[in-house]
């Protein structure tokens, strides 16, 4: 399968992205991308550099006749999310994506493809082998770990890069142009629980939430898509006076919105008729109300062996009124970008077993204000409950400059290119630039990338047409890089 995306044009872009595809890297797992992209420069016999956390920086001279314009930094993130679907056998720690055309669209057989970023590596990767391509000088700066805390973006000191320009490849439409993005914080809540043992009269019962689309907890979050950790506290809500909860595993990386999860519970005998009933009344009313954007939501209940022990009844009440008042979605749109969401949060992952349950959560934000003022009401509801709160990972928006120079040059060059002005956009994912430039404050960016659907869920797919287009843009943007001052 992958020997047909190497024939795809242009083929230096896919032959790279399916060698950087068969090299695992998952977030802080990156060693052997590292290396990699170590080889890939040193082969070339370019400066290649490692920094302290394991960002990758590659610096290549300007081609001929090109010497006098501005040095340029061309950056993408070489760790992947992994998720697959539920059915899927691989083993991200040991194999490499396989992938396969349907149509117009590069995807991966049942997991996530990568195209987030590889994409952007790949193309920076063709642009430092190539003798043929005009461009200034580059320092070509592979990031790690972008997709569970931008450490590599944070952990970038100062004296590293001299480029006054800054190209992000990590935008998913390929008609934007990004001057701006959100800024994001790990909400941890954790409180201890008590078990007992299942009662006598019981019978034992597993509940999946599987099917939804779920997506990119930034980039999807306003279109109303299913949290399968918010729909599993909803059918338990609504049964529990006849259940005692047991387990629960619920989503998986806090970017990701959850498509998938799992409970075990008891149900006395003596309920298991209203029990059934009332199940399937709820699980009605949340197909219905979900299948114009996941038509393909399954909620079942299964008869299973009866679990050992369960939580306490006042402990399981208090857990499912904690995850109903949690805010999941969009808290606020702004006010100065038109259908730009300014704050939100994901209810990313629940986990109820061994006696402590664990809710993970990212906050994001284009205004620190807003993300500070839903953390704080987060962390009420959380704690009101008698959870100890865990804040980490905090990292700075990007804030839009409408005068970017940069911009300029990019917009030009759409419009040349293909008749037609871009979009000049804000975005609520994280991109890296708001980090980068609090140690290169001088530095103007932009982002730019391929179109790319379903990104951070085994439904993600590159379009075959847009990267060639994005190609063709990316060639234009380095011959018209402006002169030194």
């Amino acid at each position: 399968m992958n020997n047909d995306i190497r024939a795809l044009e242009p083929t230096s872009l896919w032959n790279n992205f399916a060698d950087l595809n068969a090299v695992p890297r998952g977030s802080k797992k990156e060693e052997r991308v590292i290396q990699f992209m170590v080889n890939f420069g040193n082969k070339l016999n370019l400066k290649t550099i490692v920094d302290p956390v394991g960002n990758v920086i590659i610096k290549k001279p300007a081609s001929a006749g090109m010497e006098n314009r501005k040095t340029i930094v061309m950056q993408s993130h070489l760790d992947m999310v992994h998720q697959k679907n539920a059915d899927t056998v691989f083993d991200f720690d040991t194999e490499g994506i396989k992938m396969k055309i349907e149509g117009d669209w590069v995807k991966a057989d049942g997991t996530t493809l990568g195209a987030d970023n590889g994409l952007g590596v790949a193309a920076i990767m063709s642009v430092l082998a190539s003798s043929e391509i005009k461009h200034p000088a580059i320092e070509a700066l592979f990031t790690i770990d972008e997709e569970t805390g931008m450490t590599g973006a944070m952990g970038l000191q100062a004296g590293y890069l001299d480029g006054e320009i800054l190209l992000n490849l990590d935008t998913e439409e390929d008609d934007e142009i990004d001057i701006g993005c959100a800024g994001g914080i790990d909400i941890t809540a954790e409180n201890p629980y008590n078990e007992v043992h299942t009662p006598s009269n019981s019978v034992g019962y597993a509940i999946s939430v599987t099917g939804l689309n779920g997506g990119h907890s930034g980039m999807d979050i306003h279109k109303g898509l299913g949290n399968a950790n918010k729909i599993m506290n909803r059918v338990l809500y609504e049964i529990q006076d006849s259940i005692r909860i047991s387990e629960i595993n619920g989503g998986s990386l806090r970017n990701a919105i959850p498509r998938e999860s799992f409970a075990i519970i008891s149900v006395y005998n003596s309920q298991k008729d209203g029990f059934l009933k009332k199940s399937k009344k709820i699980i009605k009313q949340i197909k219905t109300e979900l299948k114009t954007v996941d038509p393909n939501l399954e909620i079942e209940c299964k008869q299973v062996e009866t679990p050992n022990k369960v939580m306490t009844a006042i402990s399981q009440t208090t857990l499912l009124k904690t995850i109903y008042s949690a805010h999941n979605g969009v808290y606020r749109m702004s006010n100065d970008m038109e259908d730009l969401v300014e704050t939100s949060n994901n209810v990313a992952r629940v986990i109820v077993k061994d006696e402590l349950i664990k809710i993970l959560c990212l906050t994001r934000s284009s205004v620190e204000s807003s993300k500070n003022d839903l953390t704080n009401m987060l962390t009420s509801t959380f704690e009101m409950a008698g959870y100890m709160v865990t804040l980490s990972g905090s990292y700075p928006g990007w804030k839009p400059n409408v005068d970017s120079p940069i911009l300029k040059v990019l917009s030009s060059s759409y419009e040349k290119l293909f008749n037609e002005k871009a979009n000049v956009v804000a975005c609520h994912a994280g991109l890296e630039c708001g980090i980068l430039g609090t140690n290169y404050p001088e530095m103007d960016m932009i982002s730019f990338g391929p179109t790319i659907q379903g990104a951070h869920s085994p439904d993600e797919r590159a379009s075959i047409k847009s990267a060639q287009k994005f190609w063709k843009y990316l060639l234009t943007i380095l011959e018209n890089i402006p002169t030194k001052r």
